[in-house]
């Protein structure tokens, strides 16, 4: 892969500040969002939608981070036309899909497979940095992304026909195509010479996210009344919580503070660093979801995602 150290197109280059707190900072979001897989497919079986749980997660996740702003640092609060576009891109596309769209697949498929899926956006940003902006990418690359190919094919077991559910497989691939959004997009901004601090950039993402929403979805149309219920946190077997506290995790402890913690880790990492220590979010998700929901994957499937993760850690060995 190419070396995501050199400045993007049209963007100064900045100097890595200390890549060891970066890569400190995304394994403890990566935890966090693993965590949430559980509670946001807890929350899926108490009834919600996949649009309603993104439009409350990420609505209510701006308002939070508009309050902490206003508090700490109200002149973040103005915005620059400049800044709309892109802005736009990283809330609608990088943030609000990347939600549903992980929402939706996990409805149909393990939450573990889910993210093996997703989390081969670093071999599709190594692609773009190679076809749309001519660098140079070494052809161990394009083996690696081979490789992951054959890996999910191994872990959908396609010589047994297709077993996994095609319109999951397809929400899936599409989580992964915004996820290649959300890191390119977080990592030109963090790179610009008058760049946000993270929290704002972080807040105005999920304004973009909200507004998307309400437009998509208006609130008069949210079922709030689900929320007034309960649901067991660890499948039928596990504690009944009210589906508020389910709610309210998902909102802080699984959307404001991870999301804010990759922001802050992208000033000292670029996108391919990012995206590959986020593969430790499949892996603790697919543990966690094993032991919390009994989702488990067989041993061949376990083989296939074992090459798709080392053919996505040698793509970055190699960028």
């Amino acid at each position: 892969m190419t070396d995501l150290a050199e400045p993007l197109p049209g963007v100064a280059a900045a100097r890595i500040r200390h890549a060891p707190t970066g890569y400190v900072l995304y394994v403890v979001a990566a935890l966090l969002f693993a965590v949430n897989g559980t509670v946001a497919k807890s929350l899926l079986l108490a009834g919600f939608e996949a649009s309603a749980l993104s439009q409350l997660r990420a609505t209510v996740a701006f308002l939070i981070l508009l309050a902490f702003v206003a508090l700490r640092r109200p002149s973040a609060l103005r915005l620059r036309r400049a800044e709309l576009p892109l802005l736009l891109v990283y809330g609608v596309l990088g943030i609000a899909l990347t939600q549903f769209l992980y929402f939706a697949a996990i409805e149909r498929l393990p939450i573990g497979i889910t993210l093996l899926i997703e989390f081969t956006a670093p071999l599709v940003i190594a692609a773009w940095f190679r076809i749309a902006w001519k660098h140079e990418t070494k052809p161990v690359v394009w083996g690696a992304l081979a490789t992951a190919v054959v890996g999910l094919a191994i872990v959908a077991e396609v010589w047994e026909g297709l077993t996994l559910d095609p319109l999951g497989i397809a929400f899936a691939v599409g989580a992964m195509l915004a996820l290649v959004v959300y890191y390119l997009s977080a990592d030109v901004q963090v790179r610009r010479p008058d760049a946000r601090d993270p929290v704002s950039l972080t807040m105005w993402g999920m304004a973009a996210a909200a507004l998307f929403w309400a437009i998509v979805r208006p609130w008069w149309t949210f079922p709030f009344e689900a929320l007034g219920g309960a649901q067991p946190m660890f499948a039928d077997a596990g504690p009944v919580v009210p589906v508020a506290a389910l709610a309210t995790w998902m909102i802080v402890l699984g959307t404001v503070v991870p999301f804010s913690l990759v922001v802050v880790s992208m000033q000292h990492l670029r996108a391919s660093q990012a995206s590959v220590v986020g593969m430790t979010e499949p892996i603790f998700a697919t543990v966690i979801a094993w032991l919390a929901l009994g989702e488990s994957l067989d041993p061949v499937q376990l083989a296939g995602a074992g090459i798709v993760l080392g053919s996505v850690l040698v793509a970055e060995l190699n960028r």
